[in-house]
């Protein structure tokens, strides 16, 4: 056995990279857990103000709808005893407006937050956006009953049109009352506009032009002090011709906000106490603590050096037996049912497949030169006959080298399309098409070899047949099926093309009265090269490989065909395809 470098060695750079792996994530797992515990203890004291990310979007969604605090105390209440914390709040200058109850406290020189609709921190509310406006806030707006009955009315006849058109959408208020759809795609939506009276639904009822107009105003007397072109807002507040984004959309925050600050409550400070109306606790990690985090960081450390070590050293004996295997081309040796065991199976597996494949691969080759040599055989000698004078150079010679030319280019052309098959690269262009319709030209296109084989040739349709299939690829599927079945039916019999179909599926089968295919031999039909003629003779034999064509195709189509067959009484090739094509050829 080879020995390895101790730099290269398996043991050595498991272990080195193990170690750092350990270390790493031990002492990041240490520092992670002292951070994140000295957080969440002063996140209780309700200074961090994710801990009460309920109360306060809450309290911004009740500032958002009132002009007022003084209706607040029983939503106090409700918040206290769902978080069990007590809430209080206050005007900026700390006087008291509401409280969820219990005596007087002396309040933290620090709030926990400021509550204002119209100044919010997009990082807690993240639907405010870049404007920091809470959009619940809608003041001027908010719609009347009667315009929002009749803007609810109108949703929801669009939303009846556009699911009759099979665009199913859902009608949500928003905070306006205003009625919306959601759930629709836009470009089938701005098709069906007319249609389905989006356009009447997106008009302004007169409660919102009057507000529209209104904040329009203000933002352009804004963009006028700034030099600054006019723009118009959208009912969507979105700014329509605007070069300069800028100064536009500050201007338009600012507007809003002018234009909101009567409907919605002050600015008001929020305190979050203790149960009791305590300030909660600070806490952080003492020495014994901190020692005890490093001590046991310490022992998993070590802990974790010895078990690297054994699992690497019990790893590489297996992987050494392996490789020396590989090496000397034999099996490898099965002794464990882990994962280096399951690795030599594959290997052992992997080799005698290798061996199966070479030998096929021979097989396969031979085929090819036995197909080539003949018609090539066939040419050579017919011109070495005529270079020698012994045939003429006329129109029946070059005929017959042609038929042989033909014949070589339809060998390569079946290979190369069970070549791009075998690489994954067999690309179908489906559209939508008739069956009956294609098994009708394809029996058009054979009916003169049927006749000068004295075959009858016909198609029976059982009604239309419609399917998603590239037709191009599907007609040679039928086509080589015809071919097959005429030249394998004698003088004087029937070849039938039947197409069914159902809600599904459709069914292309070819039938003939030939000397069918014997039972040892029908699961080699579908086979590369495959004759029954084990003399392989020309005179009743293709390629061999029409059928293997078929087999790729169909099955890219996401289909299945099959054989059926008794001597002397004729074969029967059925195609099943699926009615919609899924686009993932096999």
């Amino acid at each position: 056995m080879r020995s390895f470098p101790r730099r290269r060695s398996l043991v050595v750079r498991l272990t080195a990279v193990s170690l750092l792996i350990a270390l790493a994530s031990i002492a990041a797992t240490a520092w992670l857990a002292v951070q994140t515990t000295t957080r969440a203890i002063q996140q209780e004291q309700g200074q961090a103000l994710s801990g009460d990310a309920t109360i306060y979007t809450e309290l911004l969604g009740y500032a958002a709808v009132n002009h007022t605090w003084d209706q607040a105390g029983p939503r106090l209440k409700t918040l206290s005893e769902q978080t069990g914390r007590r809430i209080v709040l206050t005007t900026l200058d700390r006087r008291v407006l509401a409280d969820s109850g219990g005596a007087p406290v002396t309040l933290p020189v620090k709030a926990t937050a400021s509550v204002d609709p119209l100044h919010v921190d997009p990082v807690l509310l993240p639907q405010a956006g870049t404007s920091g406006i809470d959009p619940r806030a809608v003041g001027p707006f908010r719609l009347p009953p009667a315009e929002r009955a009749e803007v609810d009315a109108l949703a929801k006849r669009a939303a009846a049109c556009l699911t009759a058109f099979g665009l199913p959408s859902q009608v949500r208020d928003s905070p306006s009352g205003r009625a919306q759809l959601t759930g629709l795609d836009p470009l089938a939506a701005r098709y069906l506009a007319g249609k389905c009276g989006l356009y009447e639904l997106a008009t302004p009822t007169p409660t919102e032009q009057a507000a529209l107009t209104s904040l329009n105003e203000a933002v352009n007397k804004c963009l006028e002090k700034q030099g600054a072109e006019q723009v118009k807002l959208g009912l969507d507040l979105q700014v329509l011709g605007a070069t300069d984004q800028q100064p536009t959309q500050g201007c338009v925050d600012s507007a809003r906000r002018a234009q909101l600050a009567p409907y919605v409550a002050p600015p008001a400070l929020l305190f979050t106490l203790g149960p009791g109306g305590s300030q909660l606790p600070t806490f952080t990690l003492s020495k014994e603590n901190l020692t005890r985090i490093l001590a046991v960081t310490g022992g998993v450390l070590l802990l974790a050096v010895a078990l690297t070590v054994l699992v690497a050293r019990r790893l590489s004996r297996p992987l050494r037996a392996l490789t020396e295997a590989a090496k000397l081309d034999r099996p490898a040796p099965v002794k464990s049912r882990d994962e280096v065991g399951y690795l030599a199976a594959a290997f052992n597996d992997l080799t005698a497949r290798r061996e199966r494949i070479e030998e096929q691969r021979k097989a396969m080759v031979s085929d090819i030169a036995h197909e080539l040599r003949n018609p090539l055989n066939v040419i050579r000698g017919r011109l070495e006959a005529a270079e020698d004078g012994h045939l003429p150079f006329d129109r029946a010679l070059t005929a017959s080298l042609l038929e042989e030319t033909v014949l070589l280019q339809h060998i390569v052309d079946d290979l190369q399309d069970l070549a791009a098959a075998d690489a994954g690269q067999l690309r179908l262009h489906p559209e939508l098409l008739d069956a009956a319709e294609l098994a009708g030209h394809v029996v058009t296109a054979h009916a003169d070899r049927a006749a000068a084989a004295g075959v009858t040739l016909t198609v029976e349709a059982s009604g239309e047949a419609a399917l998603t299939a590239d037709p191009v690829r599907l007609r040679q599927v039928v086509g080589n099926l015809v071919t097959n079945a005429i030249r394998h039916t004698p003088p004087g019999g029937r070849v039938t093309v039947h197409v069914s179909s159902t809600v599904d599926e459709v069914t292309l089968a070819v039938a003939d009265t030939g000397s069918g295919i014997a039972a040892e031999d029908l699961p080699h039909v579908f086979e590369r090269f495959w004759r029954a003629e084990k003399s392989r003779s020309r005179q009743t034999g293709g390629s061999g490989l029409g059928l293997a064509i078929v087999r790729h195709l169909v099955q890219a189509h996401g289909g299945t065909v099959t054989a059926e067959s008794e001597v002397d009484a004729g074969s029967t090739f059925t195609v099943r395809l699926p009615v919609r094509y899924n686009g993932n050829p096999a």
